[in-house]
């Protein structure tokens, strides 16, 4: 309950945080001055205001460019566009309000923080590692997973569009391919995930992986992950579990049962994994599953 309290207060701040930011560029829309230099062939009376003059210049036809109240737009004679400054703004802040979902949801990070709460629920050892400590673990090792699949988004597509090389849209399906061939690969063996929302959405048969759409694939590999990180959690429950009856049966042999097998259990439980360098083993084990 506390968990869930804590995420749906960050999940408020980030949606009030993101209100507050709209509402600042709005604000700083409606009270901007408004200016157009336009350099066109319209005619029309260069004095008055908000109107391209005749006398701009005609080298460029069709060609119209100004400024709105701190919002720069170009207008071409095909008809095509561009915003910019405060638009682009208000994009950025979109995609950083959207970024923690794209971080737990298309990466490595949902599989390894719900095992970390496993083996932490195992120990018996309530909240230590405290929450902090399991989501900056989580999060390193989902830098440290995901740095090749990073490395390839920056190389293909954030780089070339910043040099003016490519589109934004061509940028975004180049950047995209990377994280789906991930989560792709790590379903093998899962197809009836996908093959799921592939019936739910009405497609009826693919061939290759560029036929699935992105929009069944994402949900197909969460719940992929998901019954993965619940298969690892029951693995490490398995000597947990052991060290709990054998000292439940040793306490009501002895005629103990008002005492609680957990209290005596857990100090066995912490010795059991220190011993078998338990940190080691199961992050080890957990980040080879990836590779």
């Amino acid at each position: 309950m506390k968990a869930l309290f804590t995420k749906k207060k960050i999940l408020k701040a980030l949606v009030f945080g993101f209100l507050v930011s709209l509402m600042c560029v709005l604000t700083f829309i409606n009270h901007a001055p408004v200016s157009v230099n336009a350099t066109d062939t319209v005619t029309g009376d260069s004095s008055s205001p908000g109107l391209p003059s005749n006398d701009a210049t005609d080298s460029d036809p069709g060609y119209l460019e100004g400024d709105l109240g701190g919002l720069t737009f170009r207008f071409d004679s095909d008809g095509t566009g561009s915003l910019s400054a405060t638009l682009q703004i208000l994009l950025i802040l979109t995609v950083i309000t959207l970024a923690p979902s794209i971080l737990i949801m298309l990466t490595s990070f949902t599989r390894i923080i719900i095992v970390m709460h496993f083996l932490r629920t195992a120990l018996g050892t309530q909240t230590t590692p405290p929450n902090q400590v399991l989501v900056g673990l989580s999060l390193f090792l989902t830098v440290f997973i995901m740095a090749p699949v990073f490395g390839r988004i920056n190389t293909e597509a954030v780089r070339p569009l910043s040099n003016g090389d490519i589109g934004v849209e061509e940028a975004f399906e180049k950047g995209l391919e990377p994280i789906r061939e991930f989560m792709f690969d790590q379903m093998d063996g899962s197809e009836k995930d996908l093959r799921l929302f592939l019936d739910i959405a009405g497609i009826e048969s693919v061939e290759t992986r560029e036929e699935v759409p992105t929009r069944v694939l994402i949900p197909a590999f969460i719940l992929s992950e998901l019954r993965i990180a619940f298969i690892i959690g029951f693995l490490i429950y398995i000597p947990f579990l052991i060290i709990d009856m054998v000292v439940s049966s040793t306490l009501m042999s002895m005629g103990m049962m008002m005492l609680p097998p957990t209290t005596i259990s857990m100090p066995f439980k912490i010795l059991l994994f220190v011993l078998a360098d338990g940190w080691d083993l199961i992050i080890g084990q957990l980040v080879r599953t990836f590779y």
